[in-house]
């Protein structure tokens, strides 16, 4: 199986392709990262707030333990201490809420910028380089089965004439020639067919 062409013109252009699209692909996949990040910016909130939360608990719910030792008035003291440590813990989990909510749209928005590009590069350049491909293989094996090369002159025959200028006609003309059965001829129509897909006779 070959993946690129035999003749310059048409590998430089394949090569070219196949380049454009990996840059493509890359930019695509770098973009989508870049914004992640730039969106994940927006968890650092939640993070502070968290932290915040977690630490006002720990302090309050201290302050509540100690406040309980004080005789005769000590659960009084207590209890409202363990209620704003209880509100502090809400605020904690309220951060850590935000945070899992922009990472979740971060990690949405990167796999959408990602997806999407790379699947519009993926149907505009695979198909083309797939059927280029499975032809080149499929006149590779016709050149190589019997009568094929009759076939490839013929293909030749009735595609575009600017393809055949270059060849010296015989008396009669290459048509005539084909019909004949004349070997060079067929071989160097052969040749044009397979030089017009972008191999080499």
């Amino acid at each position: 199986m070959r993946l690129y062409a035999q003749t310059p013109a048409r590998r430089n252009r394949q090569v070219l392709a196949d380049l454009f699209a990996a840059v493509l692909v890359a930019a695509a996949v770098w973009f989508a990262l870049a914004v992640h990040e730039t969106i994940m910016l927006l968890a650092e909130p939640g993070r502070k707030v968290e932290s915040s939360g977690d630490s006002l608990a720990t302090e309050l719910g201290n302050a509540g333990d100690a406040a309980s030792n004080v005789p005769l008035v000590g659960d009084l003291l207590k209890k409202p201490l363990q209620s704003a440590a209880d509100a502090s813990t809400g605020f904690a989990d309220a951060g850590a809420s935000l945070q899992h909510t922009v990472s979740q749209v971060a990690d949405l928005t990167a796999l959408a910028l990602i997806v999407i590009p790379v699947a519009f590069v993926l149907l505009l350049w695979l198909p083309p380089r797939l059927r280029w491909i499975r032809r080149s293989a499929t006149l590779r094996r016709l050149l190589d089965a019997p009568g094929g090369a009759d076939l490839l002159a013929l293909r030749a025959l009735t595609g575009p004439l600017s393809d055949l200028e270059a060849l010296a006609a015989p008396p009669g003309g290459l048509a005539d020639a084909w019909r004949r059965g004349d070997q060079q001829v067929i071989a160097d129509l052969s040749g044009v067919a397979l030089r017009r897909a972008g191999l080499r006779p």
